[in-house]
């Protein structure tokens, strides 16, 4: 399985991921960026500039395979239903 890192950039500061998650593909590594990016903003939602920060996934080469805007989490995916009721 590849290895993806989840660096998180705020401004011109770069987070660097250090271990690294064994995932299937590109998209499951967009799923677990997308998760964890919701699970930071309900810890520390106060801090509004974490809405102009993203994850940038790499690979093992370093290459970006994705960047994730943080604020763009908060945008639910077209297949998934706009309410949970």
């Amino acid at each position: 399985m590849p290895r993806y890192f989840f660096n998180t950039r705020i401004g011109d500061d770069l987070i660097p991921d250090p271990e690294g998650a064994d995932l299937r593909d590109p998209d499951h590594a967009w799923e677990l960026a997308r998760a964890m990016i919701q699970d930071v903003l309900r810890e520390q939602g106060t801090e509004l500039n974490l809405l102009t920060a993203s994850l940038e996934v790499t690979d093992e080469r370093g290459e970006i395979v994705l960047e994730f805007p943080f604020s763009e989490a908060l945008i639910a995916p077209p297949d998934e239903p706009p309410t949970r009721h």
